[in-house]
């Protein structure tokens, strides 16, 4: 049985030659509508008439929202660009086209890579050169030339509702890893009520991660974009910041967020992002696969960070909570490993040995080892909030400092410095 095939690609000189060879030749693939515009060909991927559609780099209104709900109703998609244009190229391949051909390619080549989208056959390569490596000459800063050696390492804070202190720990994990000297991106993606603007006395109405996710969508982010978008705080920390209001998370939407975490792997080293506490999904939109989720740009970053940082308290109730959460998370993300850090410790909330008493009711509780054990010390903590300043930059000898500084290079996989080790063992 033939291939039943949407294509949207009307303007391009080429779409009438290009429909008329898969119909006339004998590729198996049949032309079962030509649409217009993105509206026309989202309301034909519901009527389930066809398996795949044919888009081009120039459709108005295309974004990674189309191309998600092409992908919810079942339809495969391929992208065509002109010959050469692999910055057309590389924005479709960010709005989730993952196969991306040139329009003069052969009929049949179009064909195979057709019937290759709808099986999941795995694509072999692209078609269209990689344009990042010319990214410098794009207008990149200056201080944002040098890449990352390889892929940066993405580490999600995440952690049960209540005060754990999520934002206290995202924030001192980027600044420690920043001061190892090692490009840092601190990403607020809290749709209920990010405070990392707040925190580090930044201009909370500053584009930053909504502006970004909008790039993304659009098919238009890049390093260099993400770059001038977020603050340069120190020369190794940047801060993309979170949402001005909780009402605008529908701006965060999952594949977008996606996009941004994987343009962040690019621009830093490190990539610390400060997460809301929900991860469960609305039954009542489970059957809608098109509707906003306000916990998906949550669940996108727990799945797709290369270590989920679950914050705890340190008193009875909060670590109730924990253990419900993290029973919740292994619910929706079974194959999520999180690290427990338990943040707060002090003595009077738990009798006897705070420490032993805490690890072994995880252990029974949960079955996972407490890998961090943070200090209280709430007035560095309260005069770093007063200020708008880091913890390092108000209180350099908080007892707060050495553990987040260990537990930075641990996540960020580089050696803590020699000296620094040596006085936080005595």
């Amino acid at each position: 049985m033939a291939l039943q095939v949407f294509t949207a690609v009307t303007g391009a000189a080429w779409e009438s030659e290009l429909v008329g060879a898969l119909d006339r030749e004998d590729h198996g693939v049949t032309v079962v509508r030509r649409c217009v515009d993105v509206a026309e060909l989202l309301a034909a991927a519901t009527t389930g008439t066809g398996q795949a559609a044919l888009l081009s780099a120039e459709l108005r209104r295309l974004d990674g929202s189309a191309v998600a709900r092409l992908h919810a109703a079942g339809v495969a998609v391929v992208g065509l660009v002109e010959p050469g244009d692999t910055r057309a190229a590389d924005r479709l391949r960010q709005l989730g086209v993952v196969r991306v051909l040139p329009a003069d390619a052969e009929p049949e080549q179009i064909a195979r890579a057709l019937r290759e989208a709808v099986t999941g056959v795995p694509a072999a390569g692209h078609d269209v050169a990689d344009p990042r490596a010319a990214l410098p000459a794009l207008g990149l800063p200056p201080e944002a030339e040098a890449e990352p050696a390889g892929p940066g390492r993405v580490v999600a804070v995440w952690g049960p509702t209540g005060a754990p202190g999520r934002t206290t720990v995202a924030v001192g994990l980027a600044d420690e890893a920043a001061r190892l000297e090692l490009s840092t991106l601190l990403v607020d993606a809290d749709v209920y009520g990010g405070v990392v603007a707040q925190v580090l006395g930044l201009l909370d109405e500053s584009p930053g991660v909504a502006a970004a996710a909008r790039q993304a969508a659009a098919g238009t982010l890049d390093r260099a974009a993400l770059a001038r978008l977020a603050w340069s705080v120190n020369p190794h920390l940047r801060v993309l910041t979170g949402l001005a209001r909780a009402d605008r998370w529908p701006e965060l939407r999952p594949r977008a967020v996606e996009v941004v975490l994987e343009e962040a792997r690019r621009l830093a080293a490190l990539t610390v992002v400060d997460c809301a506490f929900a991860v469960e999904e609305d039954e009542e939109l489970s059957f809608d696969t098109a509707a906003p989720r306000r916990n998906g740009a949550t669940l996108t970053v727990l799945e797709s960070a290369d270590d989920v940082v679950c914050v705890s308290g340190a008193d009875p109730v909060a670590l109730q909570r924990t253990v419900r959460a993290l029973a919740e998370l292994r619910d929706v993300l079974p194959e999520v490993e999180p690290v427990v850090v338990v943040n707060q410790v002090r003595r009077g909330p738990v009798p006897g040995d705070a420490r032993q008493e805490i690890a072994a009711a995880l252990g029974r509780f949960t079955g996972r080892e407490v890998r961090a054990f943070l200090p209280a010390d709430r007035r560095a903590t309260d005069a770093a909030l007063a200020a708008g300043r880091t913890l390092a930059e108000v209180a350099p000898h908080s007892a707060l400092r050495p553990a987040l500084r260990s537990l930075a290079a641990e996540l960020a996989g580089v050696p803590e410095p020699a000296g620094r080790r040596a006085r936080r063992l005595r």
